[in-house]
């Protein structure tokens, strides 16, 4: 239930600031959304025994948490 709220809460805020033309916030929002959703897969995943492709999920999220600091230092400096 939380997770479903806190991923249309990120759809949202990316698509509001999006729409007001702040594209380096949208992806920013749209980079912790990635994260979410592939932390979430990976969860599920490795509760249903599809070890393999819960670390794939897993190497996903740790990438685009890693994006998610490119972005924001982007947008910092």
């Amino acid at each position: 239930m939380i997770q479903g709220l806190t991923i249309a809460l990120l759809s949202i805020l990316a698509v509001i600031f999006l729409i007001q033309g702040y594209m380096d916030i949208a992806v920013l929002f749209m980079t912790v959304l990635f994260v979410m959703t592939n932390m979430f897969r990976y969860r599920q995943m490795k509760a249903q025994g599809m070890d393999r492709e819960a670390k794939w999920m897993r190497g996903m999220a740790i990438i685009f948490g890693v994006l998610f600091f490119v972005v924001l230092g982007t947008i910092l400096i």
